[in-house]
């Protein structure tokens, strides 16, 4: 009998498979699972090269999958300015002198992660602010979703938006009454154009930090990712990164496409899908943004803004533009990623996939609705009617009222039941699949495992949205595989399939929810390849 490479012995195993639920031993010969099962098993594949580790009585589980992520862009942001500890307008212009005053030969300043609830009523945050801080060289800042920019002065004018232009719709360039742009841009088309002048790390630096977002993902037990942005020279990096055997953890690519992205450019993502099929880069889908968030009301709704009244947002794509899209991406065989935070572009991507299936006939598509952060009852049963997935991230909804979140204003009370409405849409047929939209927030999937077990309702006799600890597990494991057509090939662990797993230092289900971010994997392991190690 062949023997086992790695033998993990004495866990409290997950294995996310219906067929065997849960075990205590898990056999790796290669990069495959040899055998899952009890402790009277395990010595059949005990050999003398075999590497056994105790886990202690530790959950092991699959490797997490996380299905909104942002690999490239996240690892690259990472090397500048970070804010998401700025706590008030007088934290945000410390820190702003703190980094200029450490880089000074920058020639741009930028930072990431900014909350919007930092910014007050009263005071606002425009270029004025922000050319006290620094005048001398552009400043560009983005809230920690990237929907909303604000730059001084001198960053206006490197982009040519003192003065404002026509943006795309579903974007705003703010306007001041003196008809000069106020420095708050809402959505890429809005600050693209700043963006452009910003300096691009080279292809070796962006390589560099590349490595340090894969180093991070491995410490938090993520395998797998489902990359939420893609261009040629970043699937190409990743692919480049695999055929050395860099590539710490899979990587599944859609083909961006923007409302000025031509119908026939459809076909790249076809020949994406026929060049990146390898076991750690693939491709196969789109992705699109059908509107923007709910926070700088760029979210398109069915029914206007409860603290906005005439306001309904706006969408990026019109529903006759996008029915187009769908059909065609579906005649392909495409998956169709569409980006979705309110109900109303919910609404339109839910009728441009019942559109497609009405004019190509329904087959196995597995379209998908990212983010979902609010719904319309009337839509709810439509995910299952349809075949379509929900992406969700835990760890964005607020877990209570307390006001630290400007999201539940947005909406306002009557809408409630159906933000962020985990349970209502699982109870309704919906598959999940988890993730965290790293770096708007933490990549770590603890973070929204715990978010997941500790919601509470916003309102006494309000739905619990609260996700039961295994169908957590399963939405960022087996129900992640299944996201991207990979179910036969990872997700569980079962014999024959990929060895992508995690040992954690704690037994998850032994564990009280309130201690659940406190959970962290004591090893990684990708393809067969133990990637992170800290303890066994």
């Amino acid at each position: 009998m062949v023997k086992a490479d790695f033998l993990i012995m004495n866990g409290n195993v997950f294995t996310a498979d219906p067929q065997q639920p849960r075990a205590s031993v898990v056999a790796i010969r290669g990069n495959r699972i040899a055998w899952v099962g009890d402790g009277a098993g395990a010595t059949a594949w005990r050999g003398a090269n075999t590497q056994v580790v105790d886990a202690g009585g530790c959950t092991v589980m699959p490797g997490f999958i996380d299905s909104h992520f942002h690999l490239l862009m996240g690892s690259v942001e990472a090397a500048d300015l970070q804010l998401e500890n700025v706590e008030t307008l007088d934290d945000l212009a410390a820190s702003i002198r703190a980094w200029a005053s450490e880089k000074p030969d920058d020639p741009w300043l930028v930072g990431y992660q900014l909350r919007y609830t930092v910014i007050p009523p009263d005071r606002p945050l425009d270029r004025h602010f922000l050319d006290s801080i620094v005048a001398d060289r552009p400043i560009m800042i983005y809230a920690y979703d990237t929907h909303t920019a604000w730059a001084n002065s001198a960053a206006l004018r490197a982009g040519g938006l003192l003065h404002g232009v026509v943006t795309p719709a579903g974007s705003v360039i703010v306007m001041a009454e003196d008809g000069t742009a106020t420095g708050e841009l809402r959505e890429p088309g809005a600050y693209n154009a700043i963006r452009d002048q910003i300096p691009k790390p080279n292809l070796a630096r962006k390589r560099s930090l590349l490595h340090k977002g894969l180093a991070q993902a491995a410490r938090y037990g993520i395998t797998s990712v489902h990359n939420m942005d893609g261009d040629q020279e970043q699937i190409e990096l990743y692919a480049a990164l695999e055929d050395v055997g860099e590539m710490t953890l899979r990587v599944y690519v859609p083909y961006s496409v923007k409302p000025e992205t031509p119908l026939a450019e459809l076909q790249n993502a076809v020949m994406w899908r026929q060049q990146f099929q390898g076991s750690h880069v693939r491709a196969g889908a789109i992705k699109l943004f059908m509107d923007g968030v709910l926070e700088s009301y760029t979210g398109l709704m069915v029914d206007e803004y409860a603290d906005k009244p005439g306001d309904r947002g706006a969408a990026l794509f019109s529903a006759e533009h996008f029915n187009r899209i769908a059909v065609e991406a579906d005649r392909l065989g495409l998956q169709i990623f569409a980006h979705c935070c309110g109900d109303g572009a919910v609404r339109r991507a839910l009728d441009g996939y019942a559109h497609a299936q009405a004019v190509n006939g329904r087959r196995d598509s597995r379209h998908r609705v990212e983010h979902v952060e609010a719904i319309h009852p009337d839509d709810v049963p439509r995910f299952a009617e349809l075949g379509v997935i929900g992406a969700m991230q835990p760890f964005h909804a607020p877990l209570q009222l307390d006001g630290s979140d400007v999201w539940p204003d947005r909406v306002g009370k009557d809408r409630w039941p159906y933000s962020f409405a985990w349970q209502t849409l699982r109870e309704a047929g919906m598959r999940h699949a988890f993730g965290s939209d790293w770096p708007v927030v933490s990549m770590n999937p603890m973070l929204g495992v715990y978010a997941a077990r500790n919601r509470k309702p916003w309102a006494a006799g309000q739905p619990v949205q609260a996700q039961t600890l295994h169908d957590t597990l399963v939405g960022y494991t087996r129900d992640g595989a299944y996201a991207e057509f990979q179910e036969q090939e990872k997700g569980m662990l079962r014999a024959g399939m990929a060895a992508d797993l995690v040992i954690l230092d704690a037994d998850l289900f032994a564990t009280a929810d309130e201690e659940l971010q406190r959970v962290k994997p004591r090893l990684t392991m990708c393809d067969g390849r133990v990637v992170w190690r800290d303890g066994v």
